[in-house]
């Protein structure tokens, strides 16, 4: 860091622990008219972030003062782009920096993931209201400061889990959870997506020269890029990112959590898979099976990045993905008489069991809009994706990764649905050529929900991976 960044973080940690010391008597801002205007800065601007500067451009009494992205040509050309649109744009580097203006009310975060919860963290402290991208958080420990953070400065702090402002789910989980179908026996969350390999490299690569790499390394370890793009496929790799359970799969393990009308982590967690089918330099797994044990009705989560067979992959991957009961991204919530069928963000279908249609569910409202009416109201319990609900299924896919990191050898044998889900992840495998004996099995870990802690006696290699080794000066605070 040079010497002005370093007094410009020294002085921010200053005033944040300030607001700490003070968050807790503080009176909580006053509600907000519809036309007064709120100031909105998007950190993080590709993929993600320029839908988040998209969004809140388009909405009445919104405007978009500050971006901030490390890679200097990603950042200019966010810029630009709204100079087209006849909007100013103050531009950042440095996050740090951006949360020093007065002029800011909220931050929308849309940065890889090993960045989220702490800068989400740092804005709270800021007095800076906060929407935060899936998973809202790198893992469990750091996710539960998230909430802590907006409790005590009284933030009104969003989750990008989208899904959650579809009234049509809403109305179809709760049409569920009345009996309609009878008792729930499980959810199942889906997340077959076409993930071909991502190269190999024999040696340290060259970050892009527009980044400045040690800003986005932050609070990961200080390594040499291993891989050829640093972009996008940080989400491989388990120092920045959790795999496509936490990457696309975030939605739909939310939306299963939802179904269920679970508040809180399951006792007990166990997964299996790999990464299978090619040999690259990600090192989350393409192929995973996890059981999230809940006492009323179990949650099951499959994630398949390779497509149906070995024939589909000299092909397009995206037309030769596997699906299940009509679903390949989605949910589906087993009952007793029939399923519903949640294939999308935005509607839902009722079966019976033979698999005819009973009732269907279309529609959603705007995410960010949500987002926006909260902030005016002052009323986290506007809020369809309040941050608790955020960190709750953002835990459940660290759970996953963190009992398939803790290895245990092979395929487990068991009964029942998870029986069920194995044989057919196992039969896909060898549709793809891949031995089933690859298959890494992981650990089944008890959990104290209470304390979102693994309960006693736990491996100390698996309690460790609830949290991180941060990297100084990018370490998440103890008090918040």
């Amino acid at each position: 860091m040079t010497s002005l960044t370093r007094r410009r973080f020294l002085r921010g940690s200053a005033a944040a622990g300030a607001a700490v010391a003070l968050g807790a008597c503080s009176s909580a801002p006053r509600p907000r008219s519809p036309n007064e205007e709120v100031r909105v800065a998007v950190a993080g601007l590709r993929g993600r972030g320029r839908d988040h500067v998209a969004g809140f451009a388009r909405l009445p009494n919104v405007r978009v003062v500050a971006l901030c992205d490390v890679d200097s040509a990603v950042l200019a050309q966010a810029a630009a782009q709204l100079e087209q649109q006849g909007t100013h744009a103050a531009a950042y580097a440095d996050y740090r920096a951006l949360l020093d203006r007065a002029d800011v009310d909220a931050v929308s975060i849309a940065t890889p993931n090993h960045w989220h919860a702490l800068q989400a963290v740092w804005a709270c402290q800021a007095g800076k209201d906060v929407y935060v991208e899936k998973p809202v958080s790198h893992n469990v420990w750091e996710g539960r400061q998230i909430v802590h953070a907006a409790r005590r400065h009284r933030r009104i702090v969003q989750a990008g889990t989208q899904c959650r402002s579809s009234g049509a789910i809403r109305d179809a989980f709760a049409w569920v959870r009345e009996g309609n179908l009878g008792r729930i026996t499980l959810a199942r969350g889906l997340c077959y997506k076409p993930r071909p390999g991502i190269g190999r490299v024999d040696g340290p690569q060259a970050p892009p020269g527009s980044v400045d790499y040690e800003l986005w390394t932050g609070p990961a370890p200080m390594k040499p890029l291993r891989r050829r793009n640093l972009h996008y496929d940080w989400h491989w790799d388990f120092d920045t990112g959790n795999g496509d359970l936490g990457n696309q799969g975030i939605h739909q393990m939310d939306l299963c959590r939802w179904a269920l009308g679970e508040s809180a982590l399951p006792p007990r967690v166990f997964s299996l898979g790999g990464r299978l089918g090619y040999e690259d330099d990600g090192n989350t797994p393409n192929t995973l099976l996890t059981y999230l044990e809940y006492e009323r009705a179990p949650l099951l989560f499959e994630v398949r990045g390779l497509p149906r067979d070995k024939a589909a992959q000299s092909g397009d991957w995206g037309r030769g993905m596997d699906s299940y009961r009509g679903a390949q991204i989605g949910v589906i919530v087993h009952c007793q008489d029939g399923f519903l069928r949640v294939p999308d963000y935005s509607s839902a279908v009722a079966c019976a069991a033979d698999g005819a249609e009973i009732r269907r569910w279309e529609g959603a409202d705007d995410h960010y809009a949500n987002f926006i009416a909260a902030v005016r109201s002052r009323r986290p319990q506007d809020l369809t994706a309040e941050i608790e609900e955020g960190h709750l299924s953002s835990a459940l896919c660290h759970l996953g990764n963190l009992s398939y990191q803790v290895a245990r050898g092979g395929p487990a044998a068991d009964s029942g649905w998870l029986a069920e889900a194995r044989d057919r992840m196992l039969e896909h495998l060898q549709r793809n050529g891949v031995d089933p004996a690859a298959v890494q099995r992981g650990a089944w870990l008890d959990v104290d929900p209470g304390q979102e802690r693994l309960a006693a006696p736990a491996d100390a290699a698996a309690q460790a991976l609830l949290t991180r080794a941060y990297r100084a000066p990018y370490v998440m605070p103890e008090r918040v």
